[in-house]
């Protein structure tokens, strides 16, 4: 049987962005509503193919995110993770500091963190960008582990 190939961009394909170890795991289903594609699709051109234009190699830690599966991840249910207007990156080689300065810079988006930073280590973490059509706040922010709550700016 042949498995059809979903774009979202010509980089970024629907399987890399549904793709979950923690679903995997659980056996939860994360298959994304096809009414979520334009989203993801936004997302991808206006945050995930200029990064991969830019550095190169993007590894998807989580895009696209079923209840079942944001749940089981510790996110709120209002997450756009759930829209299809959400994913969390890396880039192997480059600091994530620096994709986020970049995604800041030069790309479209609605919200930016750079997140779980570990205080003195570098290379932790990961990036967070959102793309809501219709609703670009451009708000960043970073989450640093042991703090409460987010700070303003990119400041680990």
């Amino acid at each position: 049987m042949e498995t059809t190939i979903i774009r979202l961009s010509p980089h970024f394909t629907i399987a890399e962005f549904t793709a979950s170890a923690t679903a995997d795991r659980l056996d939860i289903d994360n298959s994304m509503p096809e009414r979520l594609l334009p989203a993801a699709r936004l997302l991808a051109a206006h945050a995930l193919e200029p990064v991969r234009e830019r550095f190169g190699t993007t590894r998807l830690n989580s895009g696209y995110r079923c209840l079942a599966l944001n749940r089981a991840v510790g996110s709120s249910d209002g997450s756009q993770h759930r829209l299809g207007e959400a994913a969390d990156l890396r880039v192997p080689g480059v600091e994530n500091r620096l994709v986020a300065e970049f995604i800041q810079d030069e790309c479209q988006f609605d919200q930016l963190i750079l997140e779980n930073v570990r205080a003195g280590v570098p290379g932790s973490g990961w990036v967070h960008v959102s793309y809501r059509a219709g609703r670009l706040r451009r708000q960043v922010l970073t989450k640093i582990v042991g703090e409460r709550g987010y700070r303003q700016g990119l400041v680990a």
